[in-house]
C-alpha cells in the first residue's frame, strides 16, 4: 500500500527569513489516498509576537502560543520526522510549507525534507482546471467536500479537508470505488450465499390437506424414494 503525508501548517507570516515562524502544524497519514486514522498535530511557541493580520487568518494569539512546544523540543522536531518517516508530503501551495518546515530545520542542525518528495496539490489542481480559483476553500466547494467545521484556518482541519481533495484529484468517487471492490467482493459473496436461507416468517401453506394426503400417496405410489421430498417438507 503506498503511505503518504498530507502535511498543512500555519505561521505568523509568509517569509520565514524575515523573521517569522510555524505556530502549528499537522500531518496526517494515508495509505492509498485513504486516510489510516494516524496523525501528527502541535502548536508551537513562535518565541515571538502574532502580527494582527496572521491572528485574524488563524484565531492562534500569542498569549495561547506561549508555553506551548517549541520547534526545537523533541516532541516536535524529532516526532514529527518520525511521524513522516521516508513517505512523500502532500501540502497545498507546497514551497510555501516546505519552505517553513525546511528553515525551522535547518535552525536546529536537521536535514531539511527535500524537495523531490513534495507532492503540491495547487499545481495539480491548475493542471485538471486550468484559470480556475484553485485555493484549498474552491476546490473543497467544487468537489462538494463540506466546510461547515471550518469557522477559521487551521492546520490540522485543512490538513483533513487537503486529504479528501487529495482523492478527488487522483479520480474521486471512481478511485474510491476501486479501492472499497476488494472488501465489497466478500459481502456479495456472503449475500449470495445466504439468498436462499430459511425464512424468519414461513408463509402459510396454500395447498389444502386433502391436496398434501394426494400428494404424498402419488410420491410413494410412482417415485417410491421419497428421502429429498421429505428433506425439503413436501
Amino acid at each position: 500500500m503506498a503511505r503518504e503525508i498530507v502535511l498543512d501548517t500555519e505561521t505568523t507570516g509568509f517569509e520565514p527569513h524575515l523573521g517569522h515562524r510555524l505556530v502549528e502544524l499537522a500531518a496526517l497519514e494515508i495509505e492509498d489516498f485513504i486516510p489510516t486514522g494516524r496523525s501528527f498535530h502541535v502548536y508551537i511557541d513562535p518565541e515571538r509576537d502574532m502580527p494582527p493580520d496572521a491572528e485574524r487568518v488563524h484565531g492562534l494569539s500569542a498569549a495561547f502560543l506561549k508555553g506551548k512546544p517549541k520547534f526545537a523540543d523533541q516532541t516536535v522536531a524529532h516526532d514529527f520526522l518520525s511521524f513522516i518517516g521516508e513517505a512523500p508530503i502532500i501540502a497545498h501551495n507546497a514551497n510555501f510549507d516546505r519552505a517553513f518546515v525546511n528553515w525551522e530545520l535547518n535552525a536546529i542542525g536537521l536535514a531539511e525534507v527535500p524537495e523531490h518528495r513534495w507532492i503540491d496539490t495547487l499545481a495539480l489542481a491548475r493542471q485538471r482546471f486550468p484559470g480556475m480559483h484553485n485555493s484549498l476553500d474552491a476546490l473543497c466547494k467544487r468537489f462538494k467536500i463540506s466546510l461547515a467545521d471550518r469557522e477559521k484556518h487551521g492546520a490540522l482541519i485543512d490538513a483533513r479537508l487537503l486529504a479528501a481533495v487529495y482523492l478527488e484529484l487522483k479520480g474521486g468517487r471512481e478511485r474510491r470505488l476501486e479501492l472499497t471492490a476488494a472488501v465489497a467482493a466478500p459481502v456479495l459473496g456472503q449475500a449470495r450465499e445466504n439468498a436462499y436461507g430459511a425464512r424468519p416468517r414461513p408463509l402459510a401453506p396454500r395447498s389444502t390437506e386433502a391436496e398434501r394426503a394426494a400428494h404424498a400417496a402419488f410420491i410413494a405410489e410412482v417415485v417410491k424414494d421419497d428421502t429429498l421430498w421429505k428433506k425439503h417438507g413436501f
